[in-house]
C-alpha cells in the first residue's frame, strides 16, 4: 500500500515542480530577451489602444543590436539607447523624436508613450508581451516582430 501511494504521489509532485519556461515574468530580463523584437503598443493603463485611419502606424517599440532603440509613438517617431538596470527597470536614455503636429487621442498616447518611454519603468517580459509600468501609466506592447 505504502509502495502504491509512492508510486501515485510521485509524479504529481514532480509535474507540481516542473515549468513550461513560457513565463518569463519572474525571472529578471535581460538584454539578450528584447534585442531583435518589434514590440505594438496594444493597451495604455489597462486600456485598448485603437489605430485611427489618420494614423499611418500603430504605435511600437522596436528593440535592436546593442539595445538601441525606435520606433512610433503615435504620430512622431523616436530613438535612442534603450536601458536596463539592476532593479528590473528599463528607460531610453536621451530620446529624440521628430517634430509632427499631431492632434487628440494621438497626441494624448504619444505623450504618455513618450514619458514613459524616457523614465525608469519596471519591465515584466512574458512570452507574448512587454509591459513597462512608470511612475504615471503602465505600457503593454504585443509582440509584432517584422515578417518577410
Amino acid at each position: 500500500m505504502k509502495k502504491l501511494l509512492v508510486a501515485v504521489s510521485l509524479p504529481v509532485l514532480m509535474a507540481a515542480c516542473a515549468s513550461n519556461g513560457d513565463n518569463t515574468a519572474d525571472a529578471q530580463v535581460s538584454a539578450d530577451m528584447l534585442q531583435h523584437h518589434n514590440w505594438q503598443l496594444t493597451q495604455v493603463d489597462g486600456k485598448d489602444v485603437t489605430v485611427s485611419e489618420e494614423e499611418m502606424e500603430a504605435p511600437r517599440l522596436e528593440i535592436g543590436e546593442k539595445m538601441t532603440a525606435n520606433g512610433n509613438a503615435g504620430c512622431n517617431n523616436f530613438f535612442g539607447q534603450a536601458e536596463l538596470n539592476a532593479e528590473g527597470q528599463f528607460r531610453i536614455e536621451k530620446m529624440g523624436m521628430t517634430m509632427k503636429m499631431c492632434m487628440g487621442d494621438v497626441m494624448t498616447t504619444e505623450q504618455v508613450m513618450s514619458s514613459t518611454l524616457s523614465t525608469w519603468s519596471d519591465i515584466t517580459l512574458t512570452k507574448e508581451n512587454l509591459i513597462l509600468k512608470g511612475q504615471d501609466h503602465e505600457l503593454t506592447f504585443t509582440l509584432r516582430d517584422w515578417v518577410n
